[in-house]
This record gives C-alpha cells, sequence and structure tokens, in this order.
C-alpha cells in the first residue's frame, strides 16, 4: 500500500504581497491558497502543487520564484509582468 505524505506549502510574503497589490490596480478580490509538496512515502517521487489564486472564474496557478503564470491548467502560462493587463482584458471581455 501507497503511504502518501502532504506538507503545505507558504506563499511568501512577496507573492502574496504582488498578488494583493495586482488585485487593488484590477480592482478585483483575489483568492490565495497555499501549495503543497505531495510525497509517496519510500519512494522519491514527488509533486509540487502550486499556490492557487482565484480572480472571477480564472484559476492562476503559480510557483515561489518562478516568472510564469498558469492560467486554469499547466499548458497555458504568462509571465507575471503581464498579469495585470490580463486580468482588466480578461474583465472586459466578461470572463471575470
Amino acid at each position: 500500500m501507497l503511504a502518501i505524505e502532504t506538507k503545505e506549502l507558504k506563499i511568501s510574503d512577496s507573492l502574496r504581497k504582488k498578488v494583493l497589490m495586482i488585485g487593488k490596480f484590477t480592482n478585483t478580490k483575489p483568492i490565495i491558497t497555499n501549495g503543497s509538496i505531495i510525497n509517496i512515502k519510500g519512494t522519491n517521487v514527488a509533486y509540487v502543487e502550486p499556490h492557487k489564486i482565484y480572480i472571477g472564474k480564472n484559476l492562476y496557478l503559480m510557483f515561489d520564484e518562478c516568472d510564469d503564470v498558469y492560467i486554469n491548467n499547466l499548458y497555458s502560462k504568462i509571465k507575471f509582468k503581464e498579469l495585470e493587463a490580463f486580468i482588466n482584458n480578461a474583465k472586459q471581455d466578461n470572463t471575470i
């Protein structure tokens, strides 16, 4: 039987502040959920679950110390510096 161990990863203060600041600039309220490390005991298999930020209908996945933001899945991504413009465009398209 597999034993799975999960440890919560706290989002860094700097990333949290950046996300909250973008929320103020875009007049939205981000909901932040911490990521985690999922490890299968007795093996060297581990998965890092990203931090989840919910803004409107979209889910943004972020890792600490990473410049990319994944939108709704790990296949479509943008740079963090483009996030504010992306949220504003989504608000204009009524997808938020």
